[in-house]
């Protein structure tokens, strides 16, 4: 188990495999864990990096509360801590294909390919106003015991065959550090959103990235639209993972190791 620390906070990451580098973030409420399926798939080929955000899975709670900018830089300066210093394929998963989408676009030249797992899309964000009101609703909640009694049942209610081990949830999910820090990302979901729309604007993905957006229609054929425009707009590859949930790297997790690792999406 590793710890490294980043702009104060303790981060929990776990480095599998060799080769070229690969990062692999999880959308909200997540843990390092929820990418078990896919990384002994990837391992034989990859540098197959996981980490946890603040407040996520093991990593100690938000110092501030999250940007995209900030986002991005917290994966170049996990690397730089592990001492990877090649370029990446960066892999962001629902909430987090925003972070991913912010690294290819302030870190060109540390990117080697981004993947889009059932990306979070948001063609006009508002940005919310609710980020103080996590801040105070997480400890309330926590005070009242709620995360310890509840957390593992609602984990397990959330992801349908859950495989991670019960030990694990239970050691993540008991804790109010993740609700609270689960709190504060949804809180600031639009305005992570906005400033990423605004990044679109001023710094262009590097010219010729190999991009995939894999999503989940789940037979919502407005999802699929919108997963499609946005691959359009990325210049992407578009697949649908079928049939999939929301969690594609639980559902499909052949069809995720196989799109990270298709021609073109690895270090030049």
């Amino acid at each position: 188990m590793t710890f490294v620390r980043i702009g104060g906070a303790a981060h929990h990451v776990v480095v599998d495999g060799s080769g070229p580098l690969c990062v692999l973030s999880a959308g909200l409420g997540l843990s390092w864990f929820d990418w078990d399926p896919v990384v002994p798939l990837l391992a034989p080929h990859r540098t197959v990096v996981r980490f946890d955000r603040p407040g996520h899975g093991l990593s100690a709670p938000a110092t501030a509360p999250p940007t995209a900018a900030g986002e991005a830089d917290r994966i170049a300066a996990l690397l730089d801590a592990l001492g990877l210093t090649g370029p990446a394929t960066v892999v962001g998963h629902s909430i987090a294909g925003f972070h991913a989408e912010a690294f290819a676009r302030l870190h060109p030249a540390r990117t080697a390919g981004l993947v889009l797992v059932d990306s979070s899309v948001e063609e006009r964000p508002r940005p919310s106003r609710t980020a103080a009101l996590a801040h105070l609703l997480g400890p309330a909640l926590a005070a009242t015991g709620l995360p310890a009694a509840l957390g593992p049942a609602v984990r397990r209610a959330a992801v349908r065959h859950d495989p991670a081990p019960t030990a694990l949830v239970r050691r993540v999910y008991r804790s109010s550090r993740v609700l609270r820090g689960t709190l504060l990302e949804n809180a600031r979901y639009g305005a992570v959103a906005a400033e990423l729309l605004a990044l679109r604007t001023t710094h262009p993905l590097p010219p010729g990235l190999p991009a995939t957006v894999l999503a989940a229609p789940g037979g919502s054929a407005r999802w699929e639209r919108r997963q499609r425009a946005l691959a359009r707009r990325l210049g992407a590859h578009y697949e649908a993972a079928v049939p999939s949930g929301h969690l594609v790297m639980l559902d499909r997790p052949e069809t995720v190791a196989r799109t990270v690792l298709r021609p073109g999406q690895e270090e030049a």
